[in-house]
C-alpha cells in the first residue's frame, strides 16, 4: 500500500504542469558547465552555469538518470556525465582509464543516437567522432580556465537553443525505451503496478532522512540470505518493475525535500504527508509540527499574504470548518521513516482522507487552546514545540524519540495522549518551577483528551472538562489548591519587590504533591504580606482578601488531601496558571471594600 501511494504520487505530479519532477528515466545532477556545439559538431563556447561569486555551485539540472557507480567498472551516463568520460580527460592521473571512460561514453550516445532524426544528438555525435583528447587543455583553455574547468560535470547544448540537447522529446524516448529494455534484467510481474517490466534487483536510494546513510538508505532491501527464499538475490524476493522502483523512490526523495513543505522531522522519524489530489491541507499541515507563521514585520507582502491564509486556514480548523471541505473524501497519507543502518524503517503508516484528518487536527488545537499570560505566546503552537516542554533544558535533542512518536500518533489518529506526556511536563515543572504557556496547554490536552476518551471516566461529575481560561465554578481539590497558590503567590510579589526568594521557588514542588503539609505554613506566611499591603493599598489588599476567602471556602468542606496523584498534580499547576493569566479590571480591583 506504501508504495502504490507513493507511486500514485508521482503520476499526480508528472500530470501537473506547474510541478518539475523528474519523468521515467531522469533524475538530478549538479552540472558546472555546457559544450555549445554549432549544428556541425564544433565547440564554439563553454559556458558556466555555477552560480555564486566566492564559491560557485553547481546548478541541478534533470538529465538522463545518474548511475549508482560502485567500484572500478567504467558506466557512461548519456549525454552528461564529467570530463573523464565527456572529453577523456580528467584530473585523476589514470589517462589509460579516461580513455576507456570516454570510449565508452561515445559507445553508449552512437547507440542510442545513430539514425535519430535531431539536429542536437547529430551535433553531439560529431562532436565525439572529432574529439582528440589528447587536446583537450588546449582546446578548452581557449574559452574557459582548464584547472577549474577539468573533473566537473558537463551538459551539451546546441546553439541558438534554449533546452539542452538531452531535453530534446525525440533523444528522451530513445533514452527511456533504452533504460527500460534493460536485457539483462529478468522479467516480471511488478507488485505495484501490475505489468510486466523488467524487475531490478536494487532500487535507487532515499535521501532526507536524518541519521541515515548521507549518501541514501533503502526502502526496500534484501541484503543477508536470511531475507532471501526460493534462490531469488536481492529485490527479486519483491519484484518491482524499473519504472514502479523510479516513480516511488523520486517521489518520497520529492517528499523529503524540506524545500517542499511536506515533511517534517517529529524526534528520530521523518514524516511526509500529501493526499491523492492537491488540498489546502497538504499545503499547511506542517504549520501545526513545525510552525512557519507569525513573521516580522520586515517580511515580504507574499509572505505575509500567506501567512494571513495559513492563520485562517488554522482557525477554521479550530472552529470545526475545514478552508476545503469539499475534498474531505480525498484520500490522505502520512508515512513516518526513521533510520536504520543503511536500510530505513517505517516508524508509522497512516492512511485516512482530508475530511477526518482536519477533524483530527481541528480537534488537537481545541485541546491545546489555552488563555495567553503574552502576546508573544504562539496562537497554535507547533508539535515540536510542545515536545520541548517534556525536555531536560528545552533542547530538541533531548526529546524522547518514542514519547515524540507517540504525540504525533495521537494528532493523527485523534487517540489519547500518551500518559507519559503529563509525567514529562510536571518533572520539568519540579525542574524549574516553571508553568509557562506551553505546559499548562499540554496538561490540559492531555487531562481533556483522556476524560472524553475513557468511556470509565466520562460518567464521573467531578472529572469535569478543563477549560481555556479560569474557571471560577471548578470544584476540584487540586484545581482549586493551585488557583490559591497563585494569589498567595501574587500577594507576596505585590508585598516584596524582587524577593530574593518566592514562594513559587520554595514550595511549588510540595504544594503540588502534598498540600495538607504545605498550605497552613503558606497561609501564615501571606497574615504578613496581606498586613504589609493594607498598609500601602488598602483597596487592592480587601480584593486580595476576597480571592483568598472565596477559595478557601469552596476547600473547606473538605481540607486539603494529603496527597495528589499525578493527575491531580496537573490540575494544580492548571488551576496555578489560569489564576495568574486572570487579569481583573482596574474597576474590580478599586470596587473593593
Amino acid at each position: 500500500m506504501i508504495l502504490q501511494a507513493l507511486n500514485q504520487y508521482y503520476e499526480r505530479l508528472l500530470d501537473d504542469d506547474s510541478i518539475d519532477i523528474a519523468p521515467p528515466g531522469f533524475g538530478e545532477a549538479k552540472i558546472s558547465f555546457e559544450l555549445l556545439l554549432s549544428p556541425q559538431g564544433e565547440l564554439k563556447q563553454v559556458q558556466d552555469l555555477r552560480h555564486g561569486e566566492k564559491k560557485p555551485q553547481s546548478v541541478a539540472l534533470l538529465v538522463p538518470k545518474p548511475l549508482d557507480r560502485s567500484g572500478t567498472g567504467v558506466n557512461p551516463n548519456f549525454l552528461w556525465d564529467n570530463t573523464g568520460y565527456v572529453l577523456g580527460v580528467d584530473n585523476k592521473d589514470n589517462p589509460e582509464r579516461s580513455l576507456k571512460m570516454f570510449a565508452a561514453f561515445k559507445a553508449l550516445a552512437h547507440e542510442l543516437g545513430d539514425g535519430l532524426d535531431d539536429q542536437g544528438m547529430r551535433a553531439v555525435l560529431a562532436f565525439l567522432d572529432a574529439w582528440q583528447p589528447e587536446k583537450a587543455a588546449e582546446v578548452i583553455s581557449g574559452f574557459f580556465d582548464w584547472e577549474e574547468f577539468c573533473g566537473a560535470n558537463v551538459v551539451f547544448r546546441l546553439e541558438l537553443t534554449k533546452g539542452y540537447v538531452h531535453d530534446s522529446p525525440a533523444v528522451q524516448h530513445a533514452w527511456l525505451d533504452h533504460w527500460q529494455d534493460q536485457e539483462d534484467l529478468p522479467r516480471g510481474q511488478c507488485l505495484i503496478s501490475g505489468d510486466e517490466q523488467p524487475i531490478v534487483s536494487t532500487h535507487p536510494q532515499i535521501k532526507g532522512v536524518m541519521g541515515a546513510q548521507p549518501s541514501g538508505a533503502t526502502l526496500v532491501s534484501f541484503n543477508e540470505p536470511a531475507f532471501e527464499s526460493y534462490g531469488k538475490k536481492q529485490n527479486l524476493n519483491s519484484p518491482i518493475g524499473a519504472l514502479a522502483a523510479f516513480a516511488y523512490t523520486t517521489a518520497l526523495n520529492r517528499l523529503l525535500d524540506r524545500a517542499g513543505g511536506r515533511t517534517v522531522q517529529i524526534g528520530d522519524a521523518a514524516t511526509v504527508f500529501w493526499s491523492k489530489k492537491a488540498t489546502t491541507l497538504e499545503d499547511n499541515m506542517s504549520a501545526l509540527f513545525e510552525g512557519g507563521f507569525d513573521l516580522g514585520d520586515d517580511a515580504q507582502a507574499e509572505d505575509l499574504e500567506h501567512n494571513q491564509q495559513l492563520k485562517a486556514f488554522l482557525e477554521s480548523l479550530r472552529l470545526g470548518t475545514p478552508a476545503d471541505s469539499p475534498d474531505a473524501a480525498v484520500p490522505f497519507y502520512i508515512l513516518g521513516l526513521s533510520p536504520n543502518s543503511s536500510r530505513l524503517s517505517v516508524r508509522f503508516w497512516h492512511v485516512s482522507n482530508v475530511g477526518q484528518m482536519e477533524k483530527r487536527l481541528g480537534g488537537h488545537l481545541r485541546d491545546i487552546d489555552m488563555v495567553r499570560i503574552y502576546n508573544s505566546d504562539p496562537k497554535d503552537p507547533p508539535l515540536w514545540m510542545l515536545l520541548k516542554e517534556t525536555a531536560n533544558q528545552r533542547k530538541t535533542k533531548n526529546v524522547a524519540p518514542q514519547l515524540a512518536g507517540e504525540m504525533t500518533r495521537a494528532v493523527l489518529i485523534g487517540g489519547a495522549y500518551p500518559q507519559s506526556i503529563l509525567s514529562a511536563v510536571i518533572g520539568r515543572i519540579r525542574a524549574d518551577q516553571t508553568v509557562n504557556y506551553l505546559r499548562a496547554a499540554l496538561i490540559k490536552a492531555v487531562l481533556n483528551r483522556r476524560r472524553r476518551l475513557n468511556p470509565a471516566l466520562q460518567s464521573n461529575p467531578q472529572l469535569m472538562e478543563v477549560t481555556v481560561s479560569l474557571d471560577q465554578s471548578c470544584t476540584d481539590i487540586a484545581y482549586l489548591s493551585g488557583r490559591l497558590f497563585a494569589v498567595l503567590e501574587n500577594m507576596q510579589t505585590t508585598a516584596i519587590n524582587n524577593a530574593n526568594a518566592t514562594i513559587r521557588q520554595r514550595y511549588l514542588s510540595s504544594a503540588s504533591s502534598a498540600p495538607k503539609a504545605t498550605f497552613p505554613q503558606l497561609m501564615r506566611l501571606s497574615q504578613a504580606h496581606f498586613k504589609k499591603i493594607g498598609g500601602e493599598q488598602p483597596k487592592l489588599a480587601g480584593w486580595f482578601d476576597k480571592q483568598v476567602r472565596e477559595i478557601v471556602d469552596m476547600i473547606d468542606s473538605t481540607g486539603w488531601p494529603a496527597t495528589l496523584n499525578l493527575e491531580q498534580q496537573g490540575q494544580f499547576f492548571l488551576g496555578y496558571y489560569h489564576q495568574k493569566a486572570f487579569k481583573p479590571s482596574k474597576d474590580a480591583v478599586s470596587e473593593e471594600n
